[in-house]
């Protein structure tokens, strides 16, 4: 099986790690396995279409003790002198999500902490599978035979316990090692964490809203699949778009491409307060309550920029262009996810979006050239007529 690659991003470089903050962090199970919770329903492979209803996670036993090891956190760190508080917590069946606060500044980083933190999730699902603690387990004898690898072989004389040799190992290695071993062997999580560092308070109440309702999108997506398609790799007109939402849209009768410059050409005030933008603007609502009207843009200059947030608001039909890449575990923000539960909301990210060529001389891979570029696939899209191609399986 190919595990898929991690959705993390790197840490923010230049953050004091060390300091006051609060953080969103997410782990993710290796092999992106469902050790931590289910759905309810989900073990009999029923899931309720009463979206009305709340239907939670429930916590499967190693979820349960990932939960109380975060929650006991705090006191834990306490004895180290680390003064840490944590705000929200989410066991998903193949992630966990967190957010945590470091109320001093501490000898220890953040790094340290959610290290210490995975190491007795680790430690605690290896001996749920009858293994001692790594630090004190043997070398798997496997390890020592004629069937190991070369390397291996010559690193086992060297360390003779596990927990010495995987320390000695590249992470090459360690994927080579647990393949060999065994997944029994492996860490819970992955060797990374993604953190988000929290902006503001606003941004603060954002984050423990995220984590509470990550039940809830993640069951909007199985029971609304249709609508909450994320593939890859589709095509429209001979372009390739990662996409997430109702790939529907792009077959509706009537597609009107809302477009805007930053400035008037006359005036030179910016579009969006100026006379001809409300008429554009009404003729595009227009359009839109007289049916069978879905409007495209990029929604990156002001003008555009309103339409797109007036479509969310109202549930309009939406094609949204974006810079931003699609990848394998990609979702969207609030607003743009309650928009795709109604089936309003198609997401393409244009692959290739800075090979696209030059505008005016200014290179492609500039904010000037992907504005252009990005509206003219939206004139594309508006005229083309068929259905996506989708050229790899939707998740």
């Amino acid at each position: 099986m190919v595990v898929p690659s991690s959705s993390y991003r790197p840490r923010n470089p230049g953050h004091d790690y060390h300091g006051r903050g609060t953080y969103l962090i997410t782990l993710v199970v290796s092999g992106r396995e469902r050790l931590l919770s289910q759905f309810e329903g989900e073990a009999q492979g029923v899931l309720s279409t009463d979206i009305g209803r709340k239907q939670g996670l429930v916590l499967m036993p190693l979820g349960a003790a990932v939960q109380q090891f975060w929650e006991q956190i705090p006191e834990m760190q306490l004895r180290h002198g680390n003064k840490v508080t944590v705000l929200a917590c989410v066991c998903m069946p193949d992630h966990f999500h967190g957010v945590i606060e470091v109320k001093e500044p501490m000898e220890w980083s953040l790094g340290d902490i959610i290290q210490a933190f995975k190491a007795v999730c680790t430690s605690h699902w290896q001996l749920q599978n009858g293994l001692s603690a790594s630090v004190n387990r043997l070398v798997p004898n496997q390890c020592r035979g004629e069937g190991a690898p070369a390397w291996l072989r010559e690193k086992v004389v060297r360390y003779d316990t596990e927990g010495a040799l995987v320390r000695h190992l590249s992470q090459k290695q360690r994927q080579e090692y647990y393949a060999f071993v065994g997944r029994q062997h492996r860490p819970l999580f992955d060797d990374n964490y993604d953190d988000t560092v929290c902006l503001d308070e606003r941004h603060r109440r954002a984050m423990i809203a995220y984590v509470q309702d990550n039940p809830r999108r993640a069951l909007l997506r199985r029971m609304l699949p249709n609508v909450m398609q994320r593939c890859l790799h589709v095509q429209i007109g001979g372009r390739s778009y990662g996409a997430f939402g109702n790939l529907f849209l792009v077959r509706w009768a009537r597609k009107l491409q809302v477009q805007c410059h930053r400035k008037h050409p006359i005036s030179r005030l910016p579009y969006e307060e100026t006379e001809d933008y409300a008429k554009e603007r009404s003729s595009w609502e227009a359009a839109v309550l007289e049916g069978c009207t879905v409007l495209v843009t990029p929604g990156i200059s002001g003008g555009e920029l309103q339409m797109k947030n007036l479509c969310l608001e109202r549930g309009f039909p939406l094609i949204h262009l974006q810079q931003e890449p699609i990848g394998p575990f990609w979702k969207p923000e609030r607003a743009r996810f309650e928009a795709c539960t109604h089936g309003a909301l198609l997401i393409l990210a244009p692959w290739n979006l800075d090979r696209m060529g030059d505008v005016h001389g200014i290179p492609s891979d500039s904010d000037y050239s992907r504005f252009h570029n990005l509206n003219t696939l939206a004139a594309e899209i508006c005229a083309f007529e068929g259905e996506a191609k989708i050229m790899c399986d939707c998740q």
